[in-house]
This record gives C-alpha cells, structure tokens and sequence, in this order.
C-alpha cells in the first residue's frame, strides 16, 4: 500500500507545464516540451505522445524542469531550460493537438492540450508567450543617489553617463540617429570600454536613414551592434530607452536622436541613477535581449531593413528646469511586458491626493484610462495633459472631451487638455506621472494595452518628494502653458535676474481649476 502511494506521488510530481509546436523553422525542427520533475524520477520506458506519433524518454533519472525534444542540437536555441532528446517521432500539430506523458506500463502521469500555435510561441496551459520571453520580477533599491531632468531643458545628462563610464556601456533604444550619442560611444569603444548597442528591427514608417550611418560608424569601432525583431521577435517593438554605463542607469522617455535625448524638439522625461543594484538589473534585462536569436547582428540585419530619410530636428530651447539631484528614499525598476503594466495600475490604484500625468495620447476608453476616471471617483484629484500634434490630435480631443464630460457627469476633481508648448518645446513625449507629490514614473511605457502587454519598455517608479516636486513643476508649466517667447540667447541674458524668482514661485503655485 505504502508503495503504490510512493509511486502515486512520484507521478503526480511530473507534470506539463509548456509545450513549443511551431518554433519558426523549417519542418519545425526544435519544437520540444517542457516537463516539471518535482522529484527526482527514473523515466525508463516512459513515452510522450501527441496525437500520431511517440517518442520515448531516456533511461535514466531526470529532475527539475527540462525541454524534451527529438532535435535537441536546435532546440538548445529556443529554451533556457536544459534539453533532453527522447528518440523516435514527435510531431506536434500547429493546428493544435495533445500532448501525453506515459509509464512503461501505459499509466498515464500528465497530459496538456492546445489550440493552433502562434509562431514561435510557447503555451503553459493558459497563454501564449513568446519564445524566450523574459520574467523578470520589479527590482528596488532604497537611498538611491539620482539625478531627475526633463527635456529639451538639460539634454546633457545622458551623454554624461556615456563619457563617464570606464567598464560597460549597454544602449538600448528604440532607435539611434544621434551623431553626439555615436561619437560619445566610438570613444568609449576606442578606450577599451565594453560598449554594446541594441535597437528595434521594427520601427514605424521605416528605419530612419541615419540610423544606418551610426550603425555603421558603431559597428566599424568595435561595437557590438544588435537589431531586434524578425519572425522570431519576442517583442512587437523594442521601444525602452535606457543605458547602463559602469553602475549608473539612465532611463529616459526619449528616443537617441536629435528631437529626443539632443534636446532639439520634445518635451520628455529621464532619470539618472547611480545604483550597482539597479543598474545590475537592467544589464541583465539587456544580456537577456540580446542573447536570443531574435537580436540580429547588424551586419546580418543592415541589409533588411527598410530605410527612410526622415527630418532633422534642429530647434533650440531656453533651459527652465535644471535637473534635481538628490538621495532618493525609493526607487524600483519595471520593465514589461513583465511586470510595469502592474507597477502603474498600482500606483494609480494607490493613489489618494492626487495624480498628474503627462502622455503623447491616451486612448478615451483604455485600461489607463479608466484607471484615472476610478481614481478621481474615490476623491482623488486627476490632471492629464496630452499631445495636440496632428498625429495625436483627433484621438486626444476624444479623451479630452470624455474624461472632461465624466468629470461634469459626476462632479469629480479631473479635468485633461491638449498640451501648447508655446515655444518652450515642440512636442510632448512624455510617458510619466506624479501620484500624491510623493511618487514619479520616468520611462518608455505608452499608456496602453499593446505597449504593456507587447512590447519590451522599462520605467522607474521613484519614491521621493523632491523628485515628485520637480517633475510636477515642469508639468504644472506644460499644463498653464506659459510662454516663453523670448530668443534663447536673450533668456539666458534674464536668466542670473529671474530664475531664483521664478523657481520660488513655482514651487507655491497650484494646479488650475481648468
């Protein structure tokens, strides 16, 4: 009896966890399964079948998690987990099948089916993710030394970061056209700094043209340069702006070109943070983008790319907001489509004074959306600003226009409007917010469901007030839209006479009712 219960238990221990029918290659070669051993198990005369064919296991003992496959050599390219060939046929139906786990005496231990396969996805039994798909929880670290800025004010920071480091330099970026970012990397790559680069494969309208002169310049001085996408792409965009130079990371809403981290157009937001911690985290994050098949060295992926010329930003911007440096209480890492859509819900679901947020667009009926209507029903006082460029226009006026009328509807503390930058930028490309004064989220993450769920993003969540006072100052600024009409070289003349002033006042002025 005690041993038919023993045996009981051992089989129950074996279970299906995923399964990988359509791995992206011909003949599906590398399609495997991935089976739990909770105990240390003998699989002599075990089989696993679909719904044709069988294979069988080896005979010996196996235990943890392993990916079965009868093309091991292939597979080892699309799992993390160690391989284990079962010999004879396996031949799992994209069009959806069943999976099965057998004794030598045909007692069955588990069993796992699925619907039609997705390329180069895996299924656990309740979602499809794709092939190599990072789970990485939210990293923190508390008394952090950082360094908030905003955009075009200080565009220096960055490059600042890069110039300094003297052992790694990881850039991520959803693209990189910035002549000052290259040269700033070459020379780190001529000083014997580790300098690696990754961007996205897919990018709307085309790979901008200059991006394929600083690939190159990059490429040619050492650099390994990364394009992440094609059919086996975990990601629909590679769309997070970070770097990690030495034990500093900086993250940032804006994208390596002129408009974005050169300060020459968009309204946007960063963070730089000197963390070993953190900045650990996200090395690792990257390491874990680049190593899967999907990141294409750029020699094997120039080629591919469709190439577009696109303009030149080239405005010039007064600086009102010097960056705040400070030792933070808190700051913690997301990155999605892991777990970032989790830490904003959070955060806003937290919230109980107040939430500012500052966004390119905001879809009227989206899950953020709502997420801000629910907060200003429990009192929380709600102001968003959205972009009025023309190719965020029409859906902003709708979230406007809605969020004012529920606000109306049922007497809530929330009002949104369309940005005027007046001057002082020339788009918004912010993706932050400020909750109760006390918190800020800096990062790439477009409020919405693809971006969250689809994408590979990464945002800062810092707990600080100092921190929150600052970036809430720069978007009370956006929301009054002030003008600053003033030549830059006059403004910096006013500049020694006015910004204490200023700053001072700032600080005391509250939101408008409007």
């Amino acid at each position: 009896m005690f041993a038919r219960l023993a045996v009981a238990a051992l089989l129950a221990s074996t279970t299906i966890v995923g399964v990988a029918p359509n791995p992206a290659s011909d003949g599906d070669a590398g399609e495997f399964v991935v089976v739990s051993f909770g105990t240390p198990t003998n699989t002599t005369g075990w089989t696993i079948t679909d719904s044709h064919h069988r294979a069988a296991f080896p005979n010996r003992t196996l235990s943890g998690t392993v990916a079965v496959s009868t093309t091991p050599a292939t597979t080892r390219s699309r799992t993390p987990h160690p391989v284990v060939e079962v010999t004879g046929a396996l031949s799992l139906s994209n069009a959806g099948d069943r999976v099965t786990i057998r004794t030598r005496h045909n007692r069955t231990v588990d069993a796992l089916s699925y619907g039609r396969a997705p390329t180069a996805e895996r299924w656990d039994g309740d979602t499809w993710t794709p092939l190599g798909a990072t789970d990485f929880p939210p990293v923190a670290a508390t008394n952090v030394s950082l360094s908030a800025f905003v955009f075009p004010d200080d565009p220096g920071q960055p490059v600042a970061a890069i110039a300094d480091a003297d052992r790694r330099l990881y850039l991520a970026g959803y693209t990189i056209t910035s002549t000052r970012v290259t040269d700033a990397l070459v020379a780190a790559a001529n000083a014997g700094v580790d300098v690696r680069v990754l961007v996205g494969g897919s990018v709307a309208g085309g790979v901008p043209r200059a991006e394929i002169t600083q690939a190159d310049r990059l490429s040619a001085a050492g650099v390994d340069v990364r394009v992440l996408g094609g059919e086996r792409a975990r990601y629909r965009f590679h769309h997070a702006k970070y770097v990690v130079a030495d034990d500093r990371a900086v993250v940032l809403s804006e994208n390596w070109k002129p408009s974005g981290s050169g300060g020459h157009a968009n309204r946007g937001w960063g963070v730089s943070v000197a963390d070993a911690r953190l900045a650990a985290h996200l090395a690792a994050v990257f390491r874990a983008d680049t190593g899967w098949p999907d990141a294409r060295p750029w020699a094997a992926a120039r080629d591919t790319l469709t190439a577009r010329n696109r303009s030149v930003a080239s405005g010039e911007f007064a600086t009102r907001f010097p960056p705040v440096t400070t030792q933070a209480d808190r700051a913690v890492v997301h990155v999605a489509p892991d777990n970032a859509r989790q830490g904003v819900h959070a955060l806003l679901d937290n919230a109980t004074e107040s939430v500012v947020v500052e966004q390119p667009r905001l879809d009227p009926h989206g899950e953020f959306t709502t997420a801000l209507v629910d907060a200003a029903k429990r009192g929380v006082r709600v102001r968003v600003l959205l972009s009025g460029r023309w190719y965020n226009e029409a859906q902003n006026r709708n979230t406007t226009r809605r969020l004012n009328a529920v606000a109306d509807a049922h007497e809530l503390d929330l009002a949104a409007a369309i940005v005027e930058p007046r001057s002082r930028f020339e788009k918004v490309h912010v993706k932050g917010a400020v909750v109760d004064g006390e918190r800020a989220v800096v990062g790439s993450l477009n409020w919405n469901t693809q971006a969250a769920t689809e994408n590979r993003e990464v945002v800062v969540v810092i707990d600080d007030p100092a921190v929150a006072t600052y970036y809430g100052r720069a978007f009370r600024a956006d929301w009054r839209g002030g003008a600053w009409r003033l030549p830059v070289g006059v403004a910096v003349a006013c500049c020694v006479a006015v910004t204490a002033g200023l700053l001072a006042a700032a600080a005391r002025i509250e939101f408008e009712a409007g």
